[in-house]
Formats: structure tokens, C-alpha cells, sequence
């Protein structure tokens, strides 16, 4: 079902991306939201409307964390199935198929939270960064033996215990234009490590918890807590509350979120510079809203409903994913109801228990006067959507079957219209119960192919 907002022109993708930052790989293919803005955009074209090839490499592991350098090899941090174990897989996309798909090398890390460890990104040096169960900040290295073999190594480590709890994790890091990488707890601390191996950190208030990752831009660090939304900055060596702006976080933990708030890793985006807004979505019940701010000063640009049409049978709506964000532009999925199978300690019960996932995607555009709905249709996207500049098509994988999930239910590669909304494209994904991809994020490479990750390793879709 497609419903069109009121009748203005629908243009087509258009808008900067910010400026890349000098601290990560290549734009689109760095990190889980394709830059440090979490955009979720991408410059690279995808694998087009079809007809599609799509091979399944199985793993053992789930797989949220897939990315690529700028020597195209693929990097991917995924959990195992048995002992639930972070595990860093070095993948060559040109290799043949290996027992673990096409993972050339494999570095266990220190055991975490479920989130912890989740967020990682690639760095200019194509290292992935990432915090381990220890709370040491890593960096890990790969490299290719005389003998055409690969190895990973730990390169570099920063002891974190000083800034973060014993009982407490990191949910997310980013690195800002300056070099610092900047981090969020669970528990509410913010902090950056700087160029001095140092970590400096602010507690913010008592009970706002971080249970999504954060983005950075020239502005500044942006953090959605479940109470509200932040922007931070270094003054000095110490980091400073910019500006926050609270939102609705609604009764209870909807079902088809890990928290009890928003369920956003907040977008930068904006038509002049690229980081000219923040926006996250709210958990206000039964319906929730997109809030968009201008990154400068924090002062509201708007607030709009979203997902009306997956909810027009009268069922609440909530979004556990990122906005993607380009331009005038801000396009949002529905996870309300997405059976996941466990969720974060301290995440509460949700209200209710379950739901059926009607899922849902709304595009809503910024004007002189606010913002409106440009189109809402009732795609159940099951993974992270990711818009291509290149070709114009927003690219995710959708839940197939009724409403009321089934551990029986497919998954389709699909292909989405950023225009008007539209399916274009359709293509099944192997028939089996661990091809969930669990609202995990994509990797659109270098050469056009689209790496999915799922609870049991990694689905490439290519043209055929």
C-alpha cells in the first residue's frame, strides 16, 4: 500500500553528503550508517532492480557489522551461535568459498554486553576500531603473509577502565574531524579518547542510558540517550553539552525496539553543508514522530508522524533504525513489533509483550515552513534501508509472510524507489529459518554488490 502527502513535487535524490571525515575509509562503506554522520547514504550504486544472484555464506555467527576498506577487503564483526563470542572476520569478495564463507581470517575479541561491540568502524588506515568486553579501545590490522595467506592483529589499544564502570559497556564510537574518537556507555557516559591516549568523559543524567551508536559531523558529537537527544563537543580537554532537546519517550519499551526510547542512531544530514540538521525518531505511543533540529543551535525545525500507513488498522508504530538522511530528505522504517530474540540487560518489558509487524517506510521532506510526508507505504523492511545517490533506489531485505511473524517466514532482497515510495525489485533470499537479518545493516561495496548481515553469517546479492 502507497500513500502519497499532500501534492507537491516529489524531486529526486539530491543533496551533499558531508564532508568525508579524514579519520575513516571510504565514504559509504566505513561504517554500520555509511559515514560518521550515520546517514545511512551512500555514494556507490547498488546491484540494480534484477535479475539478482544471491549466494548465502554460512558463518556460524551473527553478522551486524559488515565494511569495507579502501584495499576492498571486506571486514565484518560478528557474535558466534555458540558462546556468543565477538569475532572479526577478514573476508576477500574476489576469494572462493572457505568452510566460514569466504573469511580468509578470524581475531576473537574480549566478550561484552549484547550491544557492546556491535559498533565498530574502519579507520583510515583500514584498522577496524572497536571496544572490546575489557573496555580497552582497539585497533585491529590486517595483513597478508608470504605465503598469500591473511592475518589479523591487534595494532594499537587504549585502556578505557579509567572512563567506563566495571559494569558498564560502550554502545558506540565515532571518530570527529580532529582525530578524537568518541564513545557512549550504556550507562550514560560520554567521552572521547584524544590524540594524548587519554579518555576524557562526561556522566550525563542519572538513568538516560546509550543504546544506540552515535554520529559526528563537523558540528559536533550527536548521542540519543532514552530520555533525550544530545549534541556534545571538546572544549579544552573536557566535553561539553552543546545543546539537548528531550522528546516523548512514550510508557513503556515498544515491541520490535532494544530500549525503552528511541531506537535512532542520530542522522546528520541537510541540503547546504551536508550536517546542516540532527534528526532521530521519538517513542511517543501509539504514534511516533520524526524530530528534526538544526545541528548549529539545537532549535527544532519540525516534527512530523510517520508510518501512518502500516498502522492504519489502528496498531501503535515505532522505529528501531537510523533515518536515512540526504538533503531536503529523511526516509523512516518501521520495526514495530520485529521479533527480536533477546534484548539488551535493563532494557525492560515491553508493552505489549508482542505485536505483528506491519512494518511500514515514510519519506518526509523538509520546506520553508516545516516539514511534510512525501509518500508512506507499508514495505516491511527487516534490515537497516540504504539510499544509493547513484542509482536512486533505496536497498534493504524484506520480511516476507503474515503480520503475526513465524519462525517459518522468508526474506526478499528488495529494491525500493526513493522517489515515490515504489517497489521496484524483489528477489528471495535462500529459504532458511537463519537468514533473519534481524534489522542488522548492509554493506553496498565498491563494486556493486550488496553484503547482508544475518544470524547466521552473510547473504551477497550481485547483478546477474
Amino acid at each position: 500500500m502507497l500513500c502519497a502527502g499532500p501534492a507537491t513535487a516529489t524531486p529526486s535524490v539530491s543533496g551533499p553528503l558531508a564532508p568525508a571525515n579524514p579519520y575513516l575509509g571510504p565514504v559509504g562503506t566505513s561504517t554500520m550508517h555509511g559515514d560518521a554522520g550515520s546517514s545511512d547514504v551512500t555514494p556507490l550504486p547498488g546491484p540494480g532492480t534484477g535479475p539478482h544472484e544471491v549466494t548465502a555464506f554460512p558463518m556460524m555467527a551473527a553478522c551486524p557489522t559488515v565494511l569495507q576498506g579502501s584495499d576492498g577487503m571486506v571486514v565484518s564483526l560478528c557474535t558466534t551461535m555458540i558462546g556468543q563470542i565477538p569475532t572479526i572476520h577478514l573476508i576477500d569478495p574476489k576469494a572462493d568459498a572457505t568452510p566460514l564463507g569466504r573469511s580468509v581470517a578470524q581475531l576473537p575479541l574480549a566478550k561484552g554486553s549484547l550491544l557492546g561491540g556491535v559498533y565498530a568502524y574502519l579507520d583510515n588506515e583500514n584498522r577496524l576500531v572497536a571496544v572490546d568486553g575489557n573496555r580497552q579501545l582497539v585497533r585491529i590490522s590486517h595483513a597478508q603473509n608470504p605465503d598469500g595467506s591473511w592475518r589479523l592483529e591487534l595494532a594499537d589499544v587504549v585502556d578505557l577502565s579509567g572512563a567506563v564502570a566495571s559494569d558498564d559497556n560502550v554502545t558506540g564510537l565515532a571518530p570527529d574531524w580532529e582525530g578524537n574518537v568518541w564513545f557512549a556507555t550504556g550507562h550514560g557516559t560520554v567521552g572521547y579518547v584524544g590524540t594524548d591516549r587519554i579518555a576524557h568523559s562526561l556522566a550525563l543524567p542519572e538513568g538516560e542510558q546509550v543504546q544506540n551508536s552515535i554520529s559526528t559531523s563537523p558540528t559536533g558529537t550527536a548521542v540519543a540517550t532514552t530520555h533525550a537527544l544530545y549534541q556534545l563537543k571538546r572544549t579544552g580537554d573536557e566535553v561539553v553539552i552543546d545543546w539537548r532537546q528531550p522528546y516523548d519517550r512514550g510508557p513503556a519499551r515498544n515491541p520490535g525496539q532494544l530500549s525503552w526510547g528511541t531506537g535512532s542512531t542520530p542522522t546528520y544530514f541537510g541540503p547546504s553543508t551536508g550536517s546542516d540538521f540532527l534528526t532521530i525518531v521519538d517513542n511517543a505511543h501509539p504514534t511516533v514522530s520524526l524530530h528534526v533540529y538544526r545541528a548549529d543551535t539545537g532549535a527544532e525545525v519540525c516534527t512530523q508522524p510517520v508510518l501512518s500507513a502500516a498502522s492504519q488498522d489502528g496498531s501503535p508504530s515505532g522505529s528501531e533504525n537510523s533515518p536515512v538522511g540526504i538533503g531536503h530528505s529523511v526516509y523512516v522504517a518501521g520495526t514495530y513489533g520485529y521479533p527480536y530474540p533477546t534484548t539488551p540487560e535493563g532494557a525492560g518489558p515491553a508493552v505489549p509483550a508482542t505485536a505483528p509487524f506491519n512494518g511500514g517506510m515514510t519519506r518526509v521532506d523538509i520546506d520553508p515552513v516545516g516539514c511534510h510526508v512525501v509518500w508512506d507505504n507499508t514495505i516491511r523492511s527487516s534490515a537497516v534501508p540504504h539510499l544509493s545517490t547513484a542509482d536512486g533506489s533505496i536497498y534493504t531485505v524484506t520480511r516476507d509472510g503474515a503480520a503475526n511473524t513465524s519462525p517459518l517466514d522468508g526474506y526478499s532482497f528488495a529494491v525500493i524507489d526513493s522517489k515515490d515510495g515504489s517497489q521496484i525489485g524483489s528477489t528471495p533470499l535462500p529459504s532458511t529459518i537463519l537468514n533473519d537479518t534481524l534489522q542488522m545493516s548492509a554493506l553496498i561495496t565498491e563494486s556493486g554488490e550488496y553484503f547482508q548481515g544475518t544470524i547466521s553469517g552473510i547473504v551477497r546479492v550481485r547483478a546477474n
